[in-house]
C-alpha cells in the first residue's frame, strides 16, 4: 500500500480526507526550534495542540493517526505518554542528530505504538544504518526540507537527485523497514511535476508521502478544501499514476530519473542567479 499523509488538526477535514483515500492524518506538535530554523522561509509552522490528538482520533476511527512530537527534551516522556493516551498510532521524532536520541525516545515509547524517526539532519542521515538496528523503530521518514538546508543545498529535492536518498533507501529496505520521503503536489503540478516525483518513490521503494500544502492549497478547514478541489478525485489520480508506475518497466523509471536530475539542476541553476 502507498500511504498518503495529510497534516491537519481539523476533525471534519480529517474525516473527509480519510473517506477520500488518505491513510494517515498527521498532527504536528513540533515547535521547539522551528521558528529559528524556518521563520524566514515560506513554510508552515504548526500550532497544533496535544488536545487535538484525541479529537482527531475520534474523527477517524478507520484511519491511522501519526503525531510528530518535539525533539528530545526534558518533557519528552510526558509528550510520548500524552500522545499515546490520546490515541496516536505512530510517534514521529524530528530534528535528531544521532542514533542515541532515537534509542532514548524508543525506550520511552516501549513498543506501545509504532515509531517513525524523521531523518532530516546530516547527523541523522549519517546514522541511518545504526538507526535501522534500534529496537522499536518500525518506520522511517526522510524530511527533505530541513535535510537539504542542513546539507547546505539549494533545493529540497537535491538529496534525491544526488543519490543520498537512494543510499539511505537501500539501507532501510535491507532492514525491511517501510519508509517515505518529502511531499507531493497534484498530478501535473509542482516545480517538479508530481508524476516525476512519484516515479522516484516507486524507483526507491517508498511506501508513503505527505500531501503538500500545494496539493490542498493550504486549506485549514473542510469548507476551504471543498471550495477549491475534489480531494477524492485528486487522490485517485495520484494513486492511479502510482499503480501505473509500479507496472511500468525499469527503462521508464530510469528515463524519469534522468529527467528528474536535469530538472533539479535547472531549478538550482535558477536559484543561483
Amino acid at each position: 500500500m502507498f500511504n498518503l499523509m495529510l497534516i491537519t488538526n481539523d476533525p471534519s477535514l480529517a474525516r473527509h480526507a480519510v473517506e477520500s483515500g488518505v491513510n494517515r492524518i498527521f498532527i504536528d506538535l513540533e515547535i521547539m526550534g522551528k521558528v529559528e530554523r524556518q521563520g524566514h522561509l515560506d513554510t508552515v509552522i504548526s500550532r497544533h495542540q496535544m488536545t487535538d490528538v484525541a479529537k482527531i482520533r475520534s474523527a477517524i476511527p478507520g484511519g491511522e493517526l501519526l503525531v510528530r512530537l518535539n525533539p528530545i527534551h526534558s518533557n519528552s516522556r510526558r509528550e510520548v505518554d500524552e500522545a499515546i493516551d490520546g490515541g496516536a498510532d505512530i510517534i514521529m521524532l524530528p530534528m535528531f542528530h544521532s542514533a542515541k536520541e532515537v534509542r532514548e525516545l524508543s525506550s520511552m515509547i516501549d513498543g506501545r505504538v509504532r515509531f517513525m524517526p524523521l531523518i532530516e539532519t546530516k547527523g541523522a542521515a549519517e546514522a541511518c544504518r545504526e538507526i535501522t538496528l534500534i529496537e522499536g523503530v518500525t518506520d522511517l521518514y526522510i524530511g527533505l526540507n530541513d535535510l537539504h538546508m542542513d546539507l547546505g543545498l539549494k533545493f529540497m529535492f537535491e538529496p534525491v537527485s544526488n543519490g543520498l536518498v537512494g543510499k539511505m533507501a537501500e539501507i532501510i529496505k535491507a532492514a525491511a523497514i517501510p519508509f517515505g520521503f518529502g511531499g507531493i503536489a497534484r498530478i501535473s503540478e509542482g516545480m517538479l511535476p508530481a508524476e516525476k516525483v512519484l516515479s522516484q518513490h516507486v524507483r526507491l521503494g517508498s511506501s508513503c508521502v505527505i500531501l503538500s500544502r500545494t496539493f490542498h492549497r493550504r486549506s485549514e478547514s473542510l469548507s476551504e478544501l471543498t471550495n477549491q478541489m475534489d480531494l477524492k478525485d485528486e487522490i485517485d489520480k495520484l494513486l492511479n499514476e502510482h499503480d501505473r508506475l509500479l507496472n511500468c518497466g525499469q527503462d521508464e523509471l530510469d528515463v524519469d530519473f534522468d529527467f528528474f536530475k536535469l530538472k533539479v539542476q535547472e531549478i538550482v541553476g535558477i536559484s543561483n542567479k
